[in-house]
């Protein structure tokens, strides 16, 4: 499908907008000093491997996911950290910040398109993230609101049936292969993968997956680029 009929835009926030590696490290830094030895890499396979464990069962808001993830990464570490260590590393995500591209790429695509979130998250949270990203979106979707998390379909879904729009109007962007762009390519929505973590190794905090995207790009800059030319 081409981008022309595009009309409403959607992105995954964390990982995509916001620079979650860098608030993921900080506050895991802050919460195991002695634990220096540890690499960045092995701190976010751990983190990734927990939160997509975490967030299979059961439901849970995103911000016991988020203590519960700090807990189990201290238990493979040694270590058992304090009921406060836990809950300040899930109040982390408030001061997480956007990547250096974001806003003004944002703004950017908001003078054409309509724009949504769709988000693992609790709704307080995201909306602590909002202000940063400082424009509006006409639709957002967390993870709070469906009871389910990404990949699920129904979080896109959701997001369709609130917009209004059929589904070729509607593009995905999104950093993770696994959340987003397979269960947007089952479901036949256009998607873009904003590869973050162009030239690095791995997949860091993000579950590993081998979805093929419609697109790739690797900042907002250069999505709001390929949508400009699109038109």
């Amino acid at each position: 499908m081409g981008l022309e009929s595009v009309r409403f835009i959607t992105f995954d926030c964390y990982g995509t907008l916001i620079d979650w590696e860098t608030g993921i490290l900080s506050a895991l830094r802050q919460a195991l000093p002695e634990y220096s030895h540890t690499t960045d890499s092995q701190l976010l396979e751990m983190y990734a491997e927990s939160e997509v464990r975490l967030e299979s069962g059961p439901y849970l808001s995103y911000r016991e996911v988020l203590e519960r993830v700090a807990e189990e990464i201290g238990r493979r570490l040694g270590t058992r950290l304090s009921a406060a260590d836990c809950r300040n590393f899930a109040e982390s995500i408030k001061d997480w910040r956007p990547f250096p591209d974001t806003v003004a790429g944002l703004r950017a695509l908001a003078q054409k398109y309509r724009l949504g979130i769709i988000s693992n998250v609790d709704d307080d949270l995201f909306a602590a993230t909002q202000e940063r990203l400082q424009v509006p979106f006409d639709v957002v979707v967390t993870a709070e609101q469906v009871r389910s998390y990404k990949p699920a379909f129904g979080n896109f879904h959701e997001a369709m049936k609130r917009s209004g729009v059929k589904k070729e109007e509607m593009l995905h962007a999104a950093e993770s292969l696994y959340h987003d762009i397979a269960p947007a390519n089952s479901l036949g929505l256009s998607n873009v993968w904003v590869n973050r973590r162009f030239g690095k190794h791995g997949f860091g905090a993000t579950t590993p997956g081998d979805a093929q995207p419609s697109y790739e790009v690797h900042s907002l800059a250069e999505l709001a680029a390929m949508m400009t030319a699109s038109n």
